[in-house]
């Protein structure tokens, strides 16, 4: 009996011992798969942070803006016609600078008014109606790229308007910048009596008529 006691104690100890070298690894594991998903978590936002930013809207100063527009524009001539001098000048008072809401966030420089068959966006614009001015709503084109926009500007001079396909012929066949101002104003492409005379302003302050 006393031996059979013995044996028992040494079992038991045994298993204490083993239970003693078990928990702590139980332990230590737990504490690992928690530290590991925790710190993946981390990683995980980090990198949420890291791809959700809020773009910044690129501000181009006057220099920078007609030198982005002027090769194409002088593409554009090419193409259609159209003075580049004038495309330039254009873009400049339509869209002030690239800097209006309808060029930031629909790129038209222009703005050329839209159809339904067209992408349009709604906006209040001013218009000058029996001697004074006036605001309306109008649906206006929107532009994948500016560069779309200029092309549809100069599309335009040559298609002409659905119930005057010749509307814009002395845009074209005008020989200089102040002509072909003049001749926007008859043609009825701005409802402003100053028109002619803001282009040609902006065309002799920045020397635009070099690209002619």
């Amino acid at each position: 009996m006393p031996l059979k006691k013995q044996k028992k104690k040494i079992y038991k100890t045994t298993k204490r011992k083993n239970n003693k070298k078990i928990v702590p690894s139980y332990i230590m594991m737990t504490l690992f798969v928690f530290v590991f998903i925790f710190l993946g978590t981390l990683y995980f936002l980090s990198q949420e942070v890291s791809e959700v930013h809020i773009p910044q809207e690129e501000t181009l100063n006057e220099e920078q803006f007609i030198v982005q527009i002027a090769d194409y524009s002088k593409v554009l001539q090419e193409k259609y016609g159209v003075l580049p001098s004038i495309s330039i000048a254009q873009a400049i008072l339509e869209s002030d600078w690239g800097n209006s809401e309808l060029s930031v966030k629909n790129n038209n420089y222009y703005g050329i008014k839209g159809s339904n068959s067209e992408p349009t966006a709604t906006m209040t614009t001013k218009e000058y109606v029996d001697g004074e001015w006036i605001e309306i709503k109008a649906d206006f084109r929107k532009y994948a790229t500016w560069q779309e926009s200029m092309e549809d500007h100069s599309e335009l001079f040559i298609k002409g308007t659905t119930w005057n396909e010749n509307q814009y012929e002395k845009v074209l066949t005008a020989t200089d910048y102040k002509k072909a101002a003049y001749a926007l104003q008859e043609s009825g492409y701005a409802t402003d009596p100053d028109y002619p005379e803001k282009l040609i302003r902006l065309i002799e302050q920045y020397n635009l008529n070099q690209y002619d």
